[in-house]
């Protein structure tokens, strides 16, 4: 006779209630780690409000934002030299974001609350966001023009904003000249010289044929003198305005306006002013470019480099991974050989991805580039094209990283479809031709877009086999511009993933990269979950469309 609990046991309800368990432990830990992310990354950008305060007992004037607190034992600030009260046995302290590195020498230092004395929110505060130096926190004096200094007084602060307003537009019409106009004249110029060197090698350099590339050439140089001269010109206006910045020590700093991205009082903004900061930070962060050493800005040459590699990817592993499952399932004789290649095919999806990396720089960079630089790039030699890492073999090294995958959910799929539905149309006059191609892969096309989405998803997250074939810190620029042949597959790029990597543990400033880091992290999951969602949207469309089909 069986026991209650004998039988509750055998019922298989403990199995279910340990699947349900880890099922929700798992969840819990995936949504605890994007809360994190996203609670570190997303706040980053709110506009935090600037505390003022003496330290050391009124020795130090301190100006700046709170941006952590922890509460330590006493032994670890004493045994660092920092003094605290006697009978104190936990202390807390703040980490504040005091900017002005020229003159202290570091944007964040922790104060003791011991040491601190009433903390206040000033209302005049003000925060200026530059190209470089990071942050700087004062109170505004006065705006200079010309080195004539104005009146100071309440039409201060409108002024400051109008002519931010006018340093942006002639910002951004420098930027054009010199990415635009100038790359373009440069480009230009760099392909005049390289045909001039593939006349000289030919040993055919006639002197018509050279005349005609003199004549380009100065007809290039005249227009890169003329957008030269209105980029002077240009300068000289960016130039022109400076502030006048009075820290928090009494001290008042001249800065130029034409490295000042953004000048805010977050102590005097309402909330509908803060969301409209919030917003134009989060645009800066995606349509921007990195600045100070990928710790400022934004971060869209990354975004760009990953969505481009990821796309070049998929142009090669698709039909490269559908060819060889295609065969492998529906030619290829099942036997002790085919067995071995599925069994190579499955252990391919294991080896450690920077075994690949060492596979790309050998065989593509140094081999099949170096290959085709001696025979179709003689005339750039000594400078490698193709033989050096980029664009083209990035991808390539992904798509063999990823091609098992596809393999294995293509031939998942086609063993899917029903035999009975080939041997009828063989009996109804198709070939084995147009069996496949209008019966077979149709019907298996769910699988075939799950192998992709799933390669898509892992070739987005890899970092290390880029870091030998392509990826860089900061790319000079795009692979993709306005310049033919406009996809410039042997360019470096930037990547995500090496993004994370180089400001999280390559920056120079770790404080001030670590949000970063968290809305970097943040936005790569927010793709490749996208790819995800958009794959089983698109399977589950397509299976309906089969399955009324067949019905």
């Amino acid at each position: 006779m069986h026991g209650p609990r004998q039988n509750w046991m055998q019922s298989g309800a403990p199995w279910i209630w340990l699947t349900a368990g880890a099922v929700s432990v798992s969840l819990l830990i995936v949504f605890g780690l994007l809360g994190l992310i996203i609670w570190n990354g997303l706040g980053h950008f709110w506009p935090a409000p600037v505390a003022a305060f003496a330290s050391d007992r009124g020795a130090t004037q301190v100006l700046g934002q709170i941006t952590g607190e922890e509460t330590v034992p006493r032994h670890i600030l004493t045994d660092a030299g920092e003094p605290v009260p006697e009978g104190m046995m936990l202390v807390r302290r703040y980490l504040v974001k005091s900017g002005n590195r020229e003159l202290q020498g570091a944007d964040f230092a922790w104060y003791v609350e011991p040491a601190m004395g009433p903390i206040s929110f000033p209302a005049d505060a003000v925060v200026l966001e530059r190209e470089d130096w990071g942050n700087f926190y004062g109170y505004l004096v006065a705006i200079k023009e010309q080195g004539v200094t104005l009146a100071a007084d309440a039409a201060l602060w409108p002024e400051l904003t109008a002519r931010l307003a006018r340093r942006h537009e002639l910002r951004d019409r420098v930027r054009s000249i010199e990415r635009d106009a100038i790359g373009a004249i440069n480009y230009a110029l760099e392909q005049l010289r390289l045909d001039r060197r593939t006349l000289e090698l030919a040993g055919n350099a006639g002197a018509a044929e050279l005349e005609a590339i003199t004549v380009r050439e100065r007809a290039l140089e005249q227009r890169y003198a003329t957008q030269a001269a209105e980029l002077a010109t240009l300068r000289q206006e960016l130039a022109r305005d400076a502030l006048v910045i009075r820290t928090a020590a009494g001290a008042e700093v001249e800065l130029p306006l034409t490295k000042i991205v953004r000048a805010y009082r977050p102590n005097a903004m309402g909330l509908f002013a803060k969301l409209g900061h919030y917003a134009g930070k989060v645009h800066e962060f995606i349509l921007d470019d990195p600045r100070e050493a990928n710790t400022e800005g934004g971060i869209f040459p990354a975004i760009f480099g990953t969505v481009l590699l990821v796309i070049v990817m998929s142009i090669f592993v698709t039909p490269l991974g559908i060819i060889a499952a295609v065969y492998l399932r529906e030619y290829a004789r099942q036997n002790l050989l085919t067995r071995l290649v599925r069994i190579a095919v499955n252990n391919l999806a294991g080896v450690p991805s920077i075994v690949y990396g060492v596979f790309g720089l050998g065989f593509f960079v140094y081999f099949l580039g170096g290959s085709i630089d001696q025979l179709f790039y003689a005339e750039r030699l000594p400078i490698p094209t193709f033989g050096t890492p980029g664009m083209l073999w990035s991808s390539l090294t992904l798509a063999l990283l990823t091609v098992p995958v596809v393999i294995v959910a293509t031939e998942e799929g086609l063993t899917r479809v029903p035999r009975a539905i080939r041997e009828g149309s063989l009996a109804l006059g198709a070939t084995q031709a147009e069996t496949l191609l209008r019966t077979v892969l149709p019907m298996a096309t769910p699988a075939m877009i799950t192998g992709l989405i799933l390669a898509v998803a892992r070739a987005a997250g890899e970092v290390a086999p880029l870091m030998m074939v392509g990826v860089v810190k900061l790319a000079p620029a795009l692979p993709l511009d306005g310049n033919p042949p406009f996809l410039h597959l042997d360019r470096k790029f930037m990547h995500l993933g090496f993004h994370i990597y180089d400001v999280g543990f390559q920056s120079p400033n770790v404080e001030a990269a670590r949000p970063l880091v968290y809305a970097t992290a943040l936005l790569l999951v927010l793709v490749i979950v996208t790819l995800n969602l958009a794959a089983i949207a698109l399977r589950q469309r397509l299976r309906k469309a089969y399955s009324a089909a067949d019905t």
